[in-house]
């Protein structure tokens, strides 16, 4: 992309992380506990249990800059669960969502991680295209239980 780099979390950065996710999960769906938790405090939920934060925008100086964000959680299992990616509305189709997956798939690899999985909802046409553009497949016979996000209706993952 030009100009557009990856940008590794730091805590100014983190109220930029809520607001671009707040922004989309409010768009089409509705702030659940698990968002706030994740969204009040990345470091403590995302980053410090193995985690990752990363962002894209064209000046790493600058907060205010900053246009994308994605989480990678570490799973007990050794893989990576892709969470919290957003892009702002202006920005979208100009291909930030693939330079985010690729920083994904990047990171995971160098982290030694054996798979990536995520959740998200079957009415997200293009981020289910961009999933399934990296490989992504989707799992059967996955259900919601106690305590998942409401929205979730599809599983995907990605063999590392």
């Amino acid at each position: 992309m030009g100009g557009m780099e990856i940008i590794d979390f730091r805590p100014d950065l983190a109220p930029v992380f809520k607001a671009l996710n707040e922004a989309w999960i409010t768009k089409y769906f509705k702030l659940e506990p698990q968002d706030v938790a994740v969204l009040d405090d990345p470091w403590g939920e995302i980053i410090a249990p193995g985690g990752a934060v990363m962002f894209v925008g064209p000046d790493r100086a600058d907060a205010a800059s900053i246009v994308g964000c994605v989480a990678l959680k570490a799973m007990d299992d050794g893989g990576f669960e892709v969470a919290k990616m957003a892009v702002s509305d202006g920005y979208k189709g100009q291909g930030l969502g693939r330079l985010l997956m690729q920083a994904c798939v990047d990171r995971a690899i160098a982290e030694g991680g054996t798979r990536l999985y995520l959740e998200t909802n079957s009415a997200l046409a293009p981020a289910l295209s961009l999933y399934r553009s990296f490989g992504f497949k989707e799992l059967s016979g996955m259900k919601r239980g106690p305590g998942d996000y409401e929205r979730v209706d599809v599983w995907m993952e990605l063999k590392l």
